[in-house]
């Protein structure tokens, strides 16, 4: 797996269990920051796009609301992801220069 790859050329000095425990840990951490992430997109679409409770069904303009607010934030956070695993390919080639 690439990140277990990344993980080793990052701390050579780990045992092979020490590696586990620590890409278990941030496996853990990613799906912790993953969940907070959506929770915090679910309020923010919410509080965006909700604003007549006279209904328990969500108007037509509601709907659309949070599927453009759902769309955008996925697209803004892939974006995100993208350039980050750039920035870091690039750090990784040149810690590989030296």
């Amino acid at each position: 797996m690439l990140t277990e790859w990344c993980w080793v050329r990052r701390f050579p000095g780990l045992t092979n269990q020490e590696q586990r425990e620590l890409q278990s840990r941030m496996e853990k951490r990613q799906m912790k920051d993953f969940m907070g992430f959506f929770s915090n997109l679910v309020d923010n679409c919410f509080e965006s796009c909700i604003d007549d409770f006279s209904s328990k069904a969500l108007s037509r303009r509601e709907s659309g609301c949070v599927q453009r607010c759902f769309s955008k934030s996925l697209a803004v956070q892939q974006r995100l992801s993208d350039r980050f695993q750039e920035q870091n390919q690039l750090m990784m080639q040149a810690q590989q220069g030296k």
